[in-house]
């Protein structure tokens, strides 16, 4: 397998014991498909559905070079955590007391907000199922209690199981719909050259679409998952950046197969739909007309398969990083990744009053709406996480807090490098798109 730090030799000590190299293997796959769920939300299924019904097959290799991207940043996140044995909010903090106040802000209203976005997903498509049933403000609300009792109740193992189940309905049913709406092959292929589209801000359009698809905290969630899954030293090296590839590979097949169904149903006929989750809503409604009350049922309960994984991939991810953030700052000694392996960060305090801070106080936003100036703050906050992730993993992994054998080489600080030009573009245009004016009135 292809070694992304670039190094052929191995320039540190002997390898310990019970770091002797696993062999990678399918049957250890889990961390990975928990990341590719998370990170591929109802948002991103649009936004790639937008872009094949705008462009047709344009935009496809744009889409593949995202998941590139993406699998870079997991590595790097993974390697941190394998090769040093600390978490990567550890390495944060050895960086200075700026990442701590950066996290700090971000995890509060970031959670605040997102907790709103991800009940409202899963509440739509489970309304479009049972529209009689209840409320979509209620449907959110189940939503977000479901998830809150599934997590604070069992142990991630329980919880990849789980998760495997519902990627696996999602790859059946995007993976089906590509194949109904019987894609042109030849159009497909040329989609993969590097072409831009002839209108205006194409450069920053098709930017977006190679950042947005999966590319969220749960990035730096992954280390954890990957120590939660009891990998925590250089010997499961090789079985991670299988696991992390199987991950992008999944994301991919997501993302391109979407962009099928844009191109081949929406653009053929012209038909627009609007962004965020409710063009799935309208998709739904097409695909009955097209192809029957059957299609369009099955895409839904795909729908709501995205968005729920989602829900519970950041409880449980997020609750993870925070209770790790938080030992961290209590107790001012060192975080491990043995902790996070122990279960002893799921069974704490801080663990569980995040669960409940992501599904409580969002309620009031889903009744309410929310806050202008809150949605702003958070927009910025959001834009500003991925530049951050992907710079501070170069300055961590060439540094000597990494081991020789395990910094970058210059396959991944060309990879981290450009995802770090990348998100900081996207995060200057997000910064600039905010309407400044209104916000300070």
């Amino acid at each position: 397998m292809t070694d992304t730090t670039g190094n052929t030799t191995e320039t540190g000590g002997p390898v310990a014991a019970d770091s002797a190299p696993r062999k990678s293997s399918w049957r250890y796959i889990g961390p990975g498909i928990v990341v590719a769920a998370t990170g591929v939300g109802a948002g991103d299924l649009v936004a790639t559905l937008i872009a094949g019904s705008n462009f047709g097959y344009t935009l496809l290799w744009a889409a593949v070079i995202g998941c590139l991207v993406k699998i870079s940043l997991a590595e790097a996140c993974g390697r941190w955590h394998l090769s040093t044995g600390r978490t990567l909010f550890e390495g944060w903090a050895s960086l200075g007391r700026w990442t701590t106040w950066f996290f700090a802000v971000y995890v509060v209203v970031w959670g605040f907000v997102y907790g709103a976005a991800a009940m409202s997903s899963s509440a739509l498509p489970l309304q479009a199922l049972f529209p009689d049933v209840m409320d979509l403000k209620w449907w959110g609300v189940a939503c977000g209690v479901v998830g809150l009792v599934f997590v604070w109740f069992n142990k991630y193992a329980v919880f990849e199981k789980v998760m495997t189940v519902l990627v696996g309905v999602m790859f059946v049913v995007t993976v089906y719909l590509a194949i109904r709406v019987t894609p042109n092959l030849a159009d497909a292929f040329a989609g993969l050259l590097p072409v831009l589209p002839d209108e205006k801000d194409s450069v920053l359009n098709t930017l977006g679409l190679i950042g947005g698809v999966g590319g969220t905290i749960t990035l730096a969630a992954y280390g954890y998952w990957v120590n939660a899954k009891g990998w925590t030293d250089t010997g499961w090296m090789k079985v991670m950046r299988l696991d992390n590839r199987v991950a992008y590979l999944t994301t991919g097949v997501f993302v391109v197969a979407m962009l099928f169904v844009g191109a081949e149903l929406l653009h053929s006929a012209n038909i627009a739909i609007a962004s965020g989750d409710k063009g799935l809503v309208q998709l739904g409604d097409i695909l009955e007309a097209e192809y029957g009350t059957a299609t369009a049922k099955f895409f839904l309960i795909g729908f709501f398969a995205t968005s729920f994984t989602s829900l519970i991939g950041v409880w449980h991810g997020v609750s993870l990083m925070f209770a790790d953030f938080v030992a961290r700052l209590r107790a001012g000694t060192e975080a491990t990744g043995e902790k996070v392996a122990s279960g002893e960060r799921e069974r704490s305090w801080p663990f569980r009053l995040y669960l409940l801070w992501l599904t409580f106080p969002p309620v009031v936003l889903l009744f309410q709406g929310q806050p202008f100036r809150l949605v702003v703050i958070y927009g910025v906050l959001g834009a500003a996480f991925m530049p951050f992730l992907a710079l501070t993993l170069v300055w961590l992994l060439n540094s000597p807090r990494t081991p020789t054998e395990w910094r970058n080489g210059w396959l991944s600080n060309g990879m981290l490098g450009i995802a770090g030009l990348l998100f900081l573009v996207l995060c200057v245009k997000q910064i600039w798109d905010q309407p400044w004016s209104e916000f300070f009135q």
